[in-house]
Order: C-alpha cells, then sequence, then structure tokens
C-alpha cells in the first residue's frame, strides 16, 4: 500500500492575516490592523527641558490609551547603488568641467564611505489593533472571500463599521503622537503590501520592488499533483 500523501499547503497558510483591504490588515483570528508611519526626532539634539517635558508627554499618552499599540523599528542596509549610477550619468553629461570634477569627487566620497561603514536605513511604524466584538469567537474569518456560514464571514457593511472604530484609534494615536513632535500618518493598501512584503522577503525587497498591488491577482495554477 503506498504511502498516504500529505496535502500541500501553500504560502498563505503559514501567514497570520488573510488579507489587505482598504489600508486594513485582516488576521486569521478576526482581529483588524492598522500600521501607521512615524517621523522621527532628535531627542539628544533637545535642551534638557525639553527632553523633560518629551519624556512627559510621552508618558501620558501611553497612560491615556485603553487599548494596547505596537511600535516596530525597521532597520535596513540602505541600497546607494542607483544613486550612484544617477551621479555618474550626471556628471558624464555635466559640460562644466569644475562642476564634473567635483561631483566626481562627491561620488568617491560616497562610494568610500559606504565601505567604511553600513548607512541604514530606519523607520518607525505604530500598529493598532482592533478585536471586532462580534467576531470573538470566529475561528477564521475571510473578507470578501468564498462563501462561509453565515456566523464566519464578515459582511462589507461589518467591515464598514468595525474601520470606522479602528478610525477613531487612530486618531487617539495620532493626536497623542503630535503632542511630541511625532508626525504620523496611515499606511494605504499599496504601502501595507510592500512593508509585509519587505518583511517577509528581505533580500528580494532590496533587490526588486514590488509592483502595483491591483496586478498581483491571477488564476490559480494547480499542478498534476494537487489534481
Amino acid at each position: 500500500m503506498p504511502p498516504k500523501q500529505q496535502p500541500i499547503q501553500s504560502t498563505q497558510d503559514f501567514l497570520s492575516f488573510e488579507e489587505v483591504h482598504e489600508g486594513v490588515i485582516l488576521a486569521k483570528n478576526g482581529e483588524l490592523r492598522a500600521i501607521l508611519m512615524c517621523s522621527s526626532i532628535n531627542f539628544s539634539l533637545k535642551s534638557e527641558q525639553e527632553q523633560t517635558a518629551i519624556v512627559f508627554a510621552y508618558q501620558n499618552f501611553l497612560n491615556s490609551l485603553d487599548f494596547p499599540i505596537q511600535i516596530l523599528l525597521q532597520s535596513r542596509r540602505l541600497d546607494l547603488g542607483k544613486y550612484i549610477d544617477k551621479l555618474n550619468e550626471v556628471a558624464h553629461q555635466q559640460t562644466n568641467e569644475l562642476l564634473r570634477a567635483q561631483t566626481l569627487d562627491y561620488i568617491d566620497y560616497v562610494e568610500r564611505l559606504i565601505k567604511l561603514a553600513n548607512i541604514m536605513d530606519k523607520k518607525f511604524y505604530v500598529v493598532v489593533p482592533y478585536m471586532p466584538p462580534t467576531m470573538s469567537q470566529i475561528e477564521k474569518p475571510k473578507l470578501f472571500g468564498p462563501k462561509q456560514p453565515t456566523n464566519s464571514r464578515m459582511t462589507p457593511e461589518q467591515f464598514g463599521q468595525y474601520k470606522q472604530d479602528l478610525a477613531q484609534r487612530i486618531q487617539v494615536i495620532e493626536s497623542g503622537l503630535g503632542s511630541i513632535g511625532v508626525r504620523s500618518a496611515q499606511l494605504n493598501t499599496q504601502q501595507v503590501v510592500e512593508l509585509l512584503y519587505g518583511i517577509y522577503n528581505p533580500e528580494e525587497a532590496a533587490k526588486e520592488r514590488l509592483i502595483d498591488f491591483n496586478t498581483l491577482n491571477a488564476p490559480v495554477v494547480e499542478s498534476e499533483v494537487m489534481k
């Protein structure tokens, strides 16, 4: 008797979210997630009084929250290859010999700087969660997906209501961060997809930019093994 063939699992089986819709991540446990990109402030350049004021404002902001948040720092080596190629192109098109020499000197400086130290690009995010009260008992909802039992599928109307509730939390975060001089903005669908793509595919993301998410939908292709 031949051994029983193990079912083939797709990549989606290992992800903790179902899909991204209107800038909102729908997790497999029914929760919604919004991601805010935040600016930074140079704390070291502030005076002692300003540093104290920032610390107290940040403390008050955290104490005012009645829901959890996640603060994410993404640090990635900055690829300056395209920037240097562009500078070389500008230098060779430059008709002024003095400006051309200065541009080439600057290119040489940047290349030597890259060899001496890793130039990192840091981005800051705040993840805002929301658990719909009617979804707490659902095992694995799917938004706008194939038909499922009525009590386990989120309708577009429900999603719209939950998104409004999530938007209220986003406003609280934006206001609290603004009080300490940190600007923030919610990522749209394309930006969320690119962020997740970079997290799960760090090497590929550094070499090739993700295409428009609207073009990612394609017919499902099944192999002979899956049929």
